[in-house]
């Protein structure tokens, strides 16, 4: 019966190891670097004159010299076909014999491993190092954009309880556009008009939704509405979004501390000196904390047109959010807190990922105001029971924008479908 590959390596792993050290020192002390063919030759003369080709079946002889082989060809090792495959958008690997990925929408296991614990560490020591970041057992945690615009999290495994954890969400290169998301059903044409005409007038827009929901796409797919003469400050934790049509533009990107907890850049600090930038609109990737004071200051200041992101089941849930991540770094009250939020945020999209993968858009809604108990949301599109985005019929109320930019006749209020 043949063994999976990750049995294979999971038993064999410390002499795979082996070899590959053996193997890796023969690579540099040639004087010429030697080409894929000569290594596989190199891999199969180590194994066969080892003791461990007397206890392997043929089977596990083919995984074993291809396990090596990859380690030593591609500077990614086990990752370097799953990074290279276009159809793959995550990789997570769970501890070193637990690979997932997903493709095309669906979640799968990979069958493959690290041999070890110290592998897989040693993998994501790479990937800090390549954008000069440090991880060690003081600072357990990395999380980093790669050259290639790839971001990288990883957790070392003495706070992993299943090993060291590594998640991988690749980018693609060129920015998706509204018509593609049109085209998979993520928003009716009719929605997706209505956003580009809010965008384009200066609304404050607020895109939240689950884990993995698509928010930094729809984000970056609204931006596409931005006028290319408008100057644009983006502020990121890791930078992903990508805003060709802009020359006026400034990128900016959160720094961890260092080793010491010295040069720590927060998106806190980012925000407030992107004010003195003379920005017309500030895009902040996605607020997870205290740096919501200044969004929504920003925001409240004149800066029309700015949008951000957050997580959140719900529109109400993402409210109940902001209001929380408002008040654990402030003293006003919260009236207050709820005052400043309605005043700053006009048009909030909620995205959702069902089980099948599928990413949508659930609900868009106008903030109205707040009446001293609760917002007052006019909701613009809900989708039905049947998954289908639909206009609910009510019009847009603060329409001075919208009649300021030639869009008159837009968001007056429809009969539902």
């Amino acid at each position: 019966m043949k063994v999976s590959r990750v049995e294979t390596i999971r038993k064999y792993g410390t002499d795979i190891d082996r070899i590959v050290k053996t193997v890796r020192k023969w690579i540099t002390e040639n004087s010429q670097p030697p080409s894929e063919e000569e290594i596989l030759t190199k891999c199969e003369d180590e194994f066969f004159s080892s003791d461990i080709s007397l206890k392997t079946s043929s089977h596990e002889t083919v995984i074993i010299i291809d396990s090596m082989q990859k380690r030593l060809s591609g500077r990614y090792g086990v990752l370097t076909a799953l990074l290279d495959d276009a159809l793959i958008n995550e990789i997570m690997v769970n501890g070193p014999d637990r690979i997932y990925v997903e493709r095309e929408k669906t979640l799968m296991r990979v069958d493959d491993a690290f041999t070890s614990c110290e592998e897989l560490e040693e993998m994501i020591r790479m990937f800090a190092s390549d954008v000069h970041r440090e991880i060690n057992e003081a600072n357990p945690i990395v999380d980093a954009r790669l050259p290639s615009g790839y971001r990288v999290n990883g957790v070392l495994k003495n706070i992993a309880l299943n090993g060291p954890i590594l998640t991988i969400r690749k980018f693609r290169e060129k920015e998706i556009e509204m018509d593609e998301l049109v085209g998979c059903a993520s928003l009716s044409r009719e929605c997706a008009e209505d956003l580009a005409a809010l965008v384009r007038s200066g609304y404050n827009v607020f895109i939240s939704g689950g884990t993995s929901s698509g928010k930094t796409t729809f984000l970056n797919a609204l931006t596409a509405y931005i006028g290319p003469d408008e100057r644009v400050i983006t502020i990121e934790d890791s930078a992903e979004l990508v805003i060709s049509h802009i020359e006026n533009k400034v990128q900016m990107e959160c720094r961890a501390a260092n080793s010491i907890g010295k040069g720590e850049v927060s998106m806190t600090q980012l925000i407030r000196t992107s004010l003195r930038m003379r920005p017309d609109r500030i895009i902040v990737g996605e607020v997870r904390g205290k740096e919501v004071i200044d969004m929504i200051q920003a925001m409240n200041t004149g800066h029309d047109g700015s949008m951000s992101t957050g997580h959140g089941n719900s529109i109400r849930g993402m409210l109940n959010r902001l209001e929380t991540m408002y008040l654990t770094d402030s003293q006003v009250s919260v009236d207050s807190v709820r005052n400043q939020i309605a005043n700053a945020i006009d048009i909030f999209v909620h995205l959702r990922r069902d089980a099948k993968g599928r990413r949508y858009v659930e609900e868009v809604a106008e903030m109205t105001d707040y009446d001293g108990r609760d917002y007052k949301l006019n909701f613009l599109y809900r989708t039905g029971a049947d998954g289908v985005l639909v206009p609910t019929g009510n019009g847009l109320s603060d329409r001075e924008r919208l009649i300021r930019c030639g869009y008159d006749s837009m968001m007056t209020g429809k009969k539902s479908a």
